[in-house]
């Protein structure tokens, strides 16, 4: 909600906030994947249950960003008058979200430091993320309060779904390995479907140098770093 505050006010904050945090989120998310949820995932479960889930996880959140597009293509031609796209942007935000939750609950359940690591790294992301779908929500001319209102619940749903899971179940009563190698695929696929050619598709073909990647080790390098060291001190 930080990004939409921001593109509430003024456009030039948020345009550089959604330049420099996504590729450091890209980073981030990639370490919170291999060095923390696939790595307690295969010690609470069989390694082979992780795995599939991971790529169940890819595979089905690749489908549903292909039926939206494709529901959205053929809804935009029986009624071009109107823009279908605000509530597909609507429901895959919440979507997004709702899974968002399910990662952080899946990490709490393992321990403390792996949701704080796995909750860090997601707010990373949502940060340009957010300010991105509120800036294109503006663009299809929807009302600055009614984006703002949609933003807030739909940040809540992550709270609620992460919150609901955290709450029914416990390490025994549900399937960690599988939620967490579904939260593993569901990262990795924004950070190497949307995030990574977004860093390579907005690169400088005149300078030699570009911030981005940058960014996206030390994002990777600090994440790293971070989550060896509450594993060290708070387990």
């Amino acid at each position: 909600m930080t990004g939409c505050l921001l593109l509430y006010v003024r456009k030039s904050p948020s345009k550089m906030l959604i330049a420099y945090a996504t590729p450091f989120a890209a980073g981030a998310l990639l370490s919170a994947v291999f060095l923390d949820l696939l790595k307690e995932g295969l010690s609470q479960s069989v390694p082979q249950t992780v795995l599939i889930s991971t790529l169940v996880g890819i595979l089905l959140f690749f489908l549903a960003e292909r039926f939206l597009d494709w529901f959205h293509h053929n809804h935009g031609e029986a009624d071009s008058a109107k823009d279908s796209s605000v509530p597909l942007i609507m429901v895959g935000n919440g979507t997004h979200n709702a899974l968002d939750g399910v990662a952080i609950a899946a990490a709490f359940l393992i321990s403390v430091p792996t949701g704080i690591v796995t909750t860090f790294t997601v707010a990373l992301h949502e940060v340009p993320h957010n300010a991105a779908d509120f800036g294109l929500l503006l663009g299809k001319h929807v009302a600055k309060r009614s984006a703002w209102l949609f933003t807030i619940f739909s940040n809540l749903g992550t709270v609620v779904v992460a919150t609901t899971l955290f709450i029914l179940g416990n390490s025994h009563s549900l399937p960690i390995g599988v939620l967490l190698g579904i939260s593993s695929g569901f990262l990795l696929y924004i950070a190497l479907s949307d995030i990574i050619p977004s860093i390579h598709q907005n690169a400088s073909k005149k300078n030699l140098f570009d911030w981005q990647p940058v960014l996206l080790l030390i994002g990777a390098l600090v994440v790293g770093v971070s989550i060896q060291l509450a594993h060290h001190f708070m387990d």
